[in-house]
């Protein structure tokens, strides 16, 4: 039960859901827009200065002048926050359109665009909060002046944070803005999820006779339809040793599975009910999948967006080759890296069992698709070359430069179709090269 309990609780989901939605940030900033209001407030409840007195610019407006000053402003912010959520709704709307809905959820997780839906609710929150402190008349005068002021620098703040949005969404929508945030994601994905150098030292592998697996197993069922978004392994591991037994997973992230789906099995032994209950809430499943434990999906979402652009609706093979370029740099930087051991042991004993990544099967599934819809255009095909040689060149083995030769292969049958032939001789001669470096 203690392992469920801390499955459902896990700060780092809780935070990865919270940065991708609309609410949350903004609803920080009306908090504490709502704070400051009530601070200011108080702090001129316990002055016994006249602010009026000290500079009747800045604070000698009456309270009638307040209040027609921030009612104008909180109008005002409440009209310029419904134009930013427009923006935003229909910025999404084009990037769906034009790219791939995959990346709406970068769009929703941008922290600039948050923050700006935030400082117009927030400036609309905080001159009502102010507001309902102004008396005047027989209602015994009262302004907080400090406040009124910090209102007017709040409205001034919030002209500012709005030219810099229109700047940011100008920007945001370009081609090279959307596969440079999707790259930096899947670079930090693979940063860590393979933090490992081929060549450093590693934890040795027992051998094979070593392994002894359980005589039987139980099944423990996804409970919802949806993508493996997340595996806790450090959990699964801690239950396979408090049990004695081991835990063989059955999905891979970024799998989608259906309801009743066998996610992982658990060797027979000390495994109560409770315990495969929390062993599938260590197991995460979602509607959509997510780039920080699937660098994979990264890699799809810029073959998604090359496809899109190679379709002759489209018809834009520079925004190809952009992702071409982009998938060349990441597979070259996974190359490098050592895949994690399918086995995991604790004292000697085996614990877990999950499915390994294959390079090869990344590197198939990133470039053989563009390479099927470059319909002969020698701009993408060219540049399809140039990441192999970059990838090639970068892979520390004949093992893993193995990985390559389905792509090469595609790419010279590619390549033979282009009549007359002479156009794609100096492609075909680097290619030759390249294969002749695979052995």
């Amino acid at each position: 039960m203690l392992l469920r309990v801390r499955a459902r609780l896990s700060p780092g989901r809780l935070w990865l859901r919270l940065r991708a939605s609309f609410w949350f940030t903004p609803a920080l900033i009306v908090l504490g827009s709502m704070l400051l209001a009530v601070l200011l407030v108080e702090i001129d409840v316990g002055s016994t200065a006249d602010l009026a007195l000290w500079s009747p610019r800045l604070f000698g407006a009456g309270a009638d002048g307040s209040r027609a000053m921030l009612s104008a402003i909180a109008t005002s912010m409440v009209t310029v926050a419904g134009v930013v959520f427009s923006i935003t709704i229909v910025t999404l709307s084009l990037t769906a359109t034009e790219y791939s809905p995959r990346v709406l959820r970068n769009f929703m997780r941008d922290a600039p665009t948050q923050v700006v839906l935030g400082v117009f609710v927030g400036i609309f929150a905080y001159c009502l909060v102010v507001l309902r402190t102004i008396r005047g008349g027989d209602e015994g005068e009262f302004i907080p002046s400090l406040a009124v002021l910090g209102g007017l620098g709040y409205a001034f703040a919030g002209i500012g944070v709005l030219i810099y949005f229109i700047h940011h969404v100008a920007l945001s929508i370009q081609a090279s803005s959307i596969l440079g945030r999707i790259a930096a994601d899947t670079e930090l994905a693979i940063d860590h999820l393979f933090p490992q150098q081929i060549g450093e030292p590693g934890a040795p592998v027992p051998e094979a006779g070593e392994i002894r697996l359980p005589p039987g197993w139980h099944a423990v069922r996804a409970r919802r339809s949806g993508y493996v978004q997340s595996i806790d392994a450090d959990a699964l591991l801690r239950h396979a040793c408090a049990c004695d037994t081991v835990v063989r997973l059955r999905v891979r992230i970024g799998q989608y599975v259906s309801e009743r789906t066998t996610l992982l099995e658990a060797g027979t032994g000390r495994v109560a009910d409770d315990d495969l209950d929390g062993l599938g809430e260590s197991v995460v499943v979602g509607r959509q999948r997510t780039v920080e434990q699937d660098a994979a999906f990264g890699l799809q979402q810029l073959v998604d967006i090359a496809l899109r652009a190679l379709s002759p609706g489209v018809n834009d093979p520079t925004t190809a080759c952009m992702c071409i370029n982009e998938l060349g740099r990441l597979l070259a930087r996974l190359g490098c890296r050592a895949m994690p051991q399918a086995h995991r042991f604790a004292g000697g004993d085996l614990r877990v069992i999950a499915p390994a990544p294959e390079f090869g099967q990344m590197m198939d599934e990133a470039l053989l698709p563009v390479l099927h819809h470059a319909a002969g255009d020698l701009q993408v095909l060219a540049h399809v070359l140039a990441a192999l040689e970059a990838i090639r060149d970068d892979l520390p083995d004949a093992g893993r430069q193995a990985a390559l030769r389905p792509c090469v292969a595609e790419l010279r049958s590619e390549l033979a179709r282009i009549r007359p032939r002479r156009r794609s001789a100096p492609l075909r001669r680097r290619l030759r090269h390249v294969a002749a470096g695979l052995g």
